[in-house]
């Protein structure tokens, strides 16, 4: 299984959307319109955002330190 990263290519804000796209073999902007739409329900979506990007590896920082 592989690990999930931000990617360092198409991204928008902090490439969460990206990388869970990539790990789950979707497009990037499906995903944002699935996040987009979960938005409309109660929920804290916006803090698990800011906390995938925060926790989630960036794609180039990954490579350097083999993770």
């Amino acid at each position: 299984m592989a690990a999930i990263v931000r990617p360092s290519d198409d991204r928008m804000i902090g490439g969460v959307c990206a990388g869970l796209a990539r790990r789950f073999g979707t497009t990037p902007n499906t995903m944002r319109v699935i996040f987009l739409a979960s938005c409309l329900l109660p929920g804290p979506q916006f803090l698990l955002y800011i906390a995938l990007w925060v926790l989630l590896p960036d794609e180039r920082k990954a490579h350097r330190t083999g993770w």
